[in-house]
């Protein structure tokens, strides 16, 4: 498993204003007859890259040890992104931070079809309001010129709602949502049908990786930079004839303690054989057996949902993408 050092304030980002922010928990900066020592004190820091990735890591496991459900994202996900090279790995990500670490950050993620923006604020311990970092998110989007942009939130996050509407954002149609599960109440281990074995990376390493197709070719080689990136728990199913029938990678986080799903696949000749179900309770039981004491994965389409509802997982929120468009200029 590859290593990646813990960021701090002192050694990851460059410093993106000479100010130094002082802020009470509201987010409000010191009247003058104060003394600094009753404020916070945070640092604005900008980092790309591998910098980038450890920043925003740390940041996520905060907010996931503040609040058990809160959010959309854990860690796992942006080292998911990871997995292949895009225009954001360029980009400098603006984080602010305070002595323990992140508070808050502004995610900007190159999808191709659009660019993704994820404001993050630690729930109860940020000192950096949610209109704070959006707005520094918007100077974000205009800087860079964006053409298209997407924005993730919870049908319950009122707040974000409310700034996405502000700044023209429109909600699509489609919703996904998130499930989650207690890991002692995981579903006992399936067996795969006959003809099919399951290998992990760890094991199986002279193939090329079974994501490459819709990933890349570097695909295994950008994983292995994550912190969090296990090969043992990076699982595939083989058909008798070596062809990969499937794919799924779980995810470890030691400091949170949670267990997640991201992505699972079965190709099309191979779907309605049992075979997800399979993968899940491996992978789960391999989590669990990690220190997992809670698991979680996400939705997009109602065939997941089932998959999921059928192991065990309970739906705990629901979501919408907001698109926004650059307007054409006219002369």
């Amino acid at each position: 498993m590859s290593s990646m050092r813990s960021p701090t304030a002192k050694n990851l980002g460059r410093s993106t204003r000479p100010s130094i922010l002082l802020m009470d928990q509201g987010g409000r900066a010191p009247p003058p007859y104060l003394r600094d020592s009753e404020f916070t004190t945070i640092h604005e820091v900008r980092a790309l890259g591998l910098e980038y990735l450890a920043l925003a890591t740390e940041l996520l496991q905060r907010a996931r040890l503040a609040e058990a459900e809160t959010g959309l994202w854990e860690a796992a996900d942006l080292q998911w992104w990871w997995r292949t090279p895009r225009r954001s790995d360029a980009i400098d990500q603006l984080f602010w931070i305070d002595d323990e670490g992140p508070v808050a950050g502004v995610v900007l993620t190159d999808w191709g079809r659009a660019w993704g923006c994820d404001p993050i604020v630690v729930p109860g311990v940020s000192t950096v309001p949610l209109p704070t970092v959006w707005a520094r998110a918007v100077e974000a989007i205009d800087a860079l010129r964006l053409e298209a942009v997407e924005v993730l939130a919870r049908d319950d996050d009122v707040e974000l709602l409310g700034l996405l509407a502000g700044a023209g954002f429109v909600a699509d149609d489609d919703r996904s949502g998130i499930t989650w599960m207690n890991a002692q109440d995981r579903p006992d281990v399936t067996a795969l049908p006959e003809g099919f074995a399951l290998v992990d990376r760890a094991q199986e390493t002279t193939k090329p990786h079974p994501m490459r197709r819709r990933s890349g070719e570097g695909v295994e080689a950008r994983l292995r930079q994550c912190s969090l990136y296990d090969p043992e728990l990076d699982l595939a199913v083989e058909a008798a004839d070596g062809q990969a029938a499937g794919y799924a990678l779980f995810w470890f986080d030691p400091v949170t303690e949670v267990g997640m799903v991201e992505p699972m696949r079965v190709e099309d000749e191979y779907q309605r054989r049992g075979l997800a179900r399979a993968m899940l309770s491996a992978g789960l039981d391999r989590l669990a057996k990690r220190g997992a004491r809670r698991l979680k994965v996400g939705y997009g389409t109602d065939v997941a949902r089932g998959l999921y509802a059928d192991a065990g997982f309970r739906v705990t929120c629901t979501s919408r993408s907001y698109s926004w468009r650059r307007p054409v200029a006219r002369d």
